[in-house]
């Protein structure tokens, strides 16, 4: 009795978006155009797909009518949708905010001032939303773009600067005073990163730790100060930067032994390419650590001419890597921004896979939206990773086991020319072509 297998297209020259059809796995002769999938050989357990609530995108979805609205939070969380189950968000302010801004007023050292009234505007709302409207518990994520500025060395909140070591006590309780504040408004924060681009000096949010700081501040203030408040089971994790430096700048957090044992894990950003094998490096030294991609997007500053197929492969081709290199969660960057790529108080303008006009108040569907949804939609909370090969680099794989048994299979056709493939497990297969330029997803018991 032959296998029944969906089989879920994307082909934007045919305007076809999970474009579903139903075909028979059956006993495979010729071997040719193989992709094999070896469910029996596994890897890591995937947490989920999500994206980021910035300022930006709470403020650009507060501005739509309730219709519109419904339709954003049902296309990312909802079942017709991206199907999401993780969210981040940043503590106070970051590049995509209106602007500068903290939970305390200037100097207040002690925090007796602490508030997030500033977030109850429009990222509570947006975040509640999601969370009513998805089938799953959506876990949070939670980064720091910069301490307060008279924490820091320089001064202010952009262009770099450091976090002065007297204030390392008083930052550790900010976070402590941000999940539980959060936790009010019914909002479980499960992670948290010590900073965002902690190498990177920009002209907006941003803030430098060497590797020694980092553990430092991650083993002895941070993971203590959740500890003390009963918020152990936050999980704290370094890096939150680009791949390309991933391994060296671990291993260097890491010679501190107590950062290494109390560290749950890595978080990268895909913004100097590929390095897939960073990845698996940092797994095979550390396999006790997860590892997250927190961050992408594409840069209206590097990609403004790229066409809607180069951004949606380049989301695809990026996703297959990571996940078989030994990602375990996949955090998209901006939910939702304006026909501008905004707003953004440092004019960092980009893409997202939702784009709206508020004036117009209208939604846009970006091709990534629909490439995205090739593995948020079928790969489920708790599925492995389990190995796949191909017969040729014309096609990218990635392959997955849903913890009720179920195979995910995701291939890329990023070439100007069909591609013919025959899907097998365990001499069974299907045989199909994949049309150039489409994405396309097999499900299968």
């Amino acid at each position: 009795m032959a296998v029944k297998i969906k089989r879920i297209i994307t082909n934007d020259r045919e305007r076809q978006y999970w474009k579903e059809e139903e075909l028979a796995m059956g006993e495979v002769t010729d071997c040719t155009h193989v992709v094999n999938i070896y469910p029996d050989v596994a890897g890591q357990q995937i947490y989920g797909f999500g994206g980021a609530f910035t300022e930006a995108s709470t403020y650009n979805f507060s501005l739509l009518d309730a219709a519109v609205q419904e339709e954003v939070i049902e296309g990312y969380f909802g079942e017709s949708g991206l199907r999401y189950n993780l969210g981040r968000t940043h503590i106070h302010s970051c590049d995509f905010a209106r602007g500068n801004y903290t939970y305390i007023e200037d100097g207040d050292s002690k925090l007796r001032t602490f508030s997030i009234r500033h977030d109850t505007e429009n990222m509570i709302p947006m975040i509640k939303a999601a969370v009513k409207a998805s089938s799953t518990p959506i876990y949070f994520l939670a980064s720091p773009w910069s301490p307060p500025a008279f924490m820091k060395t320089n001064g202010e909140m952009n262009h770099g600067g450091k976090l002065k070591k007297e204030y390392y006590e008083a930052w550790a309780a900010y976070f402590v005073k941000y999940i539980e504040a959060y936790a009010q408004e019914g909002i479980r924060i499960d992670c948290v990163t010590v900073q965002n681009e902690p190498a990177a000096v920009q002209t907006w949010d941003s803030c430098i730790y060497t590797p020694e700081e980092e553990g430092e501040f991650a083993a002895d203030y941070l993971v203590p100060a959740l500890r003390g408040a009963g918020l152990s089971d936050v999980s704290v994790f370094v890096w939150d930067h680009n791949k390309e430096e991933v391994y060296n700048r671990v291993k260097a957090v890491f010679q501190n032994q107590k950062a290494r044992a109390c560290v749950d894990g890595v978080a990268v950003h895909w913004y100097t390419g590929d390095h897939f094998g960073a990845i698996e490096a940092v797994k095979r030294m550390y396999p006790e650590k997860r590892l997250f991609f927190t961050e992408g997007c594409v840069e209206y500053s590097r990609f403004a001419d790229s066409g809607e197929v180069q951004k949606a492969e380049m989301y695809a081709h990026d996703m297959l890597g990571n996940l078989n290199a030994g990602i375990e969660a996949v955090l998209d960057w901006n939910l939702l921004l304006d026909k501008e790529g905004g707003p953004n108080h440092a004019g960092n303008f980009c893409a997202a896979p939702m784009m709206c006009d508020t004036k117009e108040n209208t939604l846009e569907k970006r091709l990534s939206y629909y490439y995205i949804g090739h593995f948020s939609r079928y790969i489920k909370r708790g599925a492995v990773q389990v190995m796949s090969s191909a017969y040729t680099d014309k096609v990218e794989t990635a392959a997955f086991r849903n913890p009720d048994g179920e195979r995910v299979a995701v291939i890329l056709n990023k070439t100007d020319e069909p591609v013919e493939v025959t899907l097998r497990e365990d001499g069974q297969g299907v045989n199909t072509v994949l049309e150039a330029h489409t994405i396309t997803t097999f499900v299968y018991s």
